[in-house]
């Protein structure tokens, strides 16, 4: 069973990140290869793709496994999500992920919460699959707690989000165990790796899909969906350098500030004040301009 919450259709499988085309899709091939990720996560030998139940909110995959009548086999919602870019807010996006989730499933069992007795609701669990550039453990915990203003005050309340790092030589028996995660984190690899190069977007892009092809990763996938892995990557990959081009902005921009600060509080001149805080000069010297 598969319920999108977010809109269905062609248009927005092209904008699928590819770690949900590959585990997040109602087809034989795919719900396989979640059972198989599903099996290494969990340390099951479950055998039934169909018991795999599917749900999905925009690129993120919603997991409850059930019985031949619908009875949560382990108790646990599993909410996978695909980052490329380390977010120390997973925590509270994954909290207002069940929020929707656990309404959906009160709905289910014709639950309410202003019932007299105690509603039993199943364990939430929430895993990201990180692949991005930060250096970062195998598996790490980012709490919610750390996003409260004032932790005294607040209690004991506490979410965490698991963050598994799945880039080469990170958690090396998850993807020993679970074979389309492996072939994925490959593919990802193979892209950074004509990143580094220089390559420019299309070349990088293209080749790792030929050679992905090669190497016949996901049982022909690749193959089979070149087109459509194709537009997914070039989305996901300029989407990534656009990021990456906000964060230099962002950075460059508080750069140009604090230069700015140097000359004006502290009477330096605009060539050591540029140097001294790794700005531009020639910016340095524009703001400077349009502040007399």
């Amino acid at each position: 069973m598969n319920n999108k919450i977010s809109p269905s259709g062609t248009e927005t499988q092209f904008k699928d990140r590819l770690f949900k085309a590959i585990f997040g899709r109602d087809n034989p091939q795919s719900k396989k290869w979640r059972l198989e990720l599903y099996n290494a996560l969990r340390g099951t030998n479950y055998t039934d793709p169909d018991a795999l139940e599917l749900n999905t909110i925009e690129n993120v995959i919603y997991l409850t496994m059930r019985n031949d009548i619908s009875f949560l086999v382990d108790s646990q919602m599993t909410l996978f999500e695909q980052q490329s870019t380390y977010n120390p807010n997973m925590p509270l996006r994954g909290f207002m992920y069940f929020a929707q989730l656990y309404q959906i499933h009160l709905s289910k069992i014709d639950r309410t919460l202003h019932e007299s007795r105690l509603v039993k609701i199943p364990y939430p669990k929430f895993i990201v699959f990180y692949n991005g550039s930060k250096e970062t453990e195998d598996i790490e915990y980012l709490k919610l707690s750390d996003a409260f203003e004032n932790k005294e005050k607040d209690g004991d309340f506490e979410w965490t989000a698991e963050m598994i790092n799945i880039n080469i030589n990170h958690n090396k028996t998850l993807q020993k165990n679970c074979k389309p995660l492996y072939d994925y984190v490959r593919y990802v690899a193979r892209i950074k790796d004509n990143t580094e190069q220089g390559l420019a977007a299309t070349e990088v892009v293209n080749e790792a899909v030929d050679w992905a092809i090669k190497e016949n990763l996901l049982d022909g996938f690749f193959k089979i969906q070149k087109e459509e892995v194709l537009a997914m990557s070039l989305t996901e990959y300029d989407a990534e350098a656009v990021k990456r081009c906000f964060i230099r902005e962002g950075r460059e921009e508080k750069a140009i500030e604090a230069a700015v600060m140097l000359v004006h509080d502290y009477n330096a001149t605009p060539e050591i004040a540029a140097q001294k805080m790794n700005a531009p000069l020639n910016l340095v010297l524009e703001r400077l301009k349009a502040e007399d």
